[in-house]
């Protein structure tokens, strides 16, 4: 019986097998591949309904040249340099003081801060779009009650993308907050009791057995943060539509309106390829720094 043969008949033999995968091989054939793929060739032409035309890397080049191209990459890369350590860290010290608690408090705190991430992004902005309102928004109404002058949280320059960071950093921290407590519920109570027999504080604890333990758990949410912060447009888009004067224009909404607005998909393709490079490197230096093994 030849190699060939026997192969046949194992695929024959697990053909259910190969049945019950094909939805999912399908969907990711359908839905991941044949886009990228998409993306790549639409970087090299000139996109048009009646016949594209092959360009090579002008694209490229057009994009690279584009100075609303690097403010936007500037933004975005300032937006991700706020958001993502200061989320993190917050979700970590919420966490440490949530870990001590009895479990029904746990549960509460848990619910409490995950809430936000169920609601649908949309609604998130609109309500935050109240908050800043310049006119009846509930964050100047607090300055009229401390006789400060209102402010314009997202009609100038100097504050409105400060103004997404914050509100970045104040509803996003839920699911952070829910791995961080799973993490802390892994790490064995011996190791602080050794500690705590050596005469190590408090403080030692965290410092010199929870934070280490917690690299991994760390690292994953780094590198989503960073992923997601790259790829920030919900608030974007309902909220400032890259305003003013380009203050809160980020990379991904610049991809959009160059596909959508100006019907430019293959430079936009180019675009979007350059941010996925750029991503791929960013994780590529985090798992480098952060991806040391653990093992307790």
């Amino acid at each position: 019986m030849t190699g060939q043969d026997s192969t046949l008949k194992r695929i024959i033999k697990s053909r259910w097998a190969y049945f019950f995968v094909a939805p999912a091989m399908i969907h990711f054939l359908v839905f991941s591949v044949y886009p990228i793929l998409s993306t790549v060739y639409l970087s090299f032409v000139r996109f048009n309904l009646q016949g594209n035309t092959w360009v090579g890397a002008q694209n490229y080049q057009v994009a690279l040249s584009d100075s609303i191209f690097w403010k936007s990459l500037a933004n975005t890369a300032l937006y991700t340099m706020v958001v993502v350590p200061v989320g993190v860290g917050i979700a970590l010290f919420l966490s440490s003081l949530i870990f001590p608690l009895k479990p029904s408090r746990q549960n509460f705190f848990k619910g409490a801060f995950y809430l936000p991430q169920v609601v649908s992004a949309v609604v998130i902005s609109m309500i935050w779009l109240w908050m800043f309102d310049s006119a009846h928004g509930l964050l100047n109404y607090l300055l009229s009650t401390l006789h400060l002058a209102p402010i314009s949280w997202l009609g100038e320059s100097r504050t409105a993308l400060p103004s997404l960071m914050f509100m970045a950093v104040a509803g996003g921290g839920g699911s952070a907050i829910i791995l961080y407590l799973a993490a802390m519920g892994g790490i064995p109570d011996s190791l602080y009791e050794a500690a705590q027999i050596d005469g190590a504080n408090r403080w030692i604890e965290f410092w010199k057995i929870t934070l280490p333990l917690l690299k991994p758990t760390t690292l994953y949410l780094v590198v989503m943060g960073t992923i997601g912060s790259f790829q920030v447009f919900t608030s974007i888009y309902m909220m400032t539509r890259g305003g003013p004067n380009f203050a809160t224009n980020t990379i991904v909404y610049r991809i959009y309106q160059t596909a959508f607005e100006f019907l430019k998909l293959g430079r936009a393709s180019a675009m979007a390829l350059i941010l996925a490079l750029i991503i791929i490197g960013i994780s590529a230096i985090q798992f480098k720094w952060l991806g040391t093994e653990v093992e307790y």
